[in-house]
């Protein structure tokens, strides 16, 4: 059964984005808003399918911690789950993405018209010194901006391994960063087609204050997150025995 249903998400959601991505292609030549409203259909609807046809629902905590007005996050990275869930959570988010993915047909113009952030990790320092522009600009403007500090999805289980690229959004914007844990992994593994059924968590944790130095903040950022991660995937996985 969890294999039949897991096989039919994919399908919905593989429909649901082309169908996306066709329908708002003509927004391209609209003002960036329009793309935005798209993303955050795919985000909205994705998440209804994903509960409704896989049997994962989805448990926002702390909230309170995303002020409206363009915050700053940086969220742990275990599954392509949050990817999707976050354009339903956040306002307004400009999410940070690898350029590979907008090497896919169409999902380039659409990614850009919509005002996410693209980075090149072979670019080098000119690279994040664009990467940290967009960022400023878009917080500037209202917009969350979001990054995956790990660049990539992690195993649940494995070690951690933080980037510098955060700290350099963080000191150069001179905003408080928002950590963001999830046990996302345990529902959604990378790198597989099943999806088991489940309460997955994502958990908005106290900002961390602008103005500290490298070591304190990089530290901070990695305990927290870390130590939330491991309540969330303990509580979870407790929560499976029981069942």
């Amino acid at each position: 059964m969890t294999l039949l249903r897991s096989l039919a998400f994919q399908l919905y959601l593989y429909g649901l984005t082309v169908g996306l991505v066709l329908l708002h292609v003509p927004a391209v030549f609209l003002p960036g808003r329009h793309m935005r409203r798209g993303f955050r259909m795919w985000g909205r609807a994705g998440t209804w399918g994903m509960e409704k046809i896989a049997g994962i629902r989805l448990e926002v905590r702390g909230r309170e911690h995303v002020a409206r007005g363009g915050v700053l996050i940086a969220s742990k990275h275990q599954s392509m789950l949050e990817t999707m869930a976050y354009f339903g959570i956040l306002h307004d988010p400009a999410i940070i993405l690898k350029k590979e993915l907008t090497l896919i047909p169409l999902v380039g113009p659409v990614v850009r018209k919509a005002g996410l952030i693209v980075v090149d990790r072979k670019g080098g320092g000119r690279a994040v010194l664009k990467m940290t522009r967009d960022a400023a600009d878009r917080l500037d403007h209202g917009r969350d901006v979001l990054i995956f500090p790990e660049g990539h999805r992690m195993p649940v289980d494995g070690e951690p391994h933080y980037k510098r690229g955060i700290w350099t959004l963080y000191r150069e914007t001179g905003r408080a960063c928002v950590p963001a844990a999830l046990n996302s992994g345990l529902f959604w593994p990378r790198r597989s087609l099943i999806r088991h059924p489940g309460t997955c968590v994502i958990e908005f944790l106290p900002p961390i204050p602008a103005g500290l130095e490298e070591a304190e903040f990089r530290t901070r950022l990695e305990t927290v997150t870390e130590e939330a991660v491991g309540r969330l995937v303990a509580e979870a996985r407790a929560e499976t025995r029981k069942a």
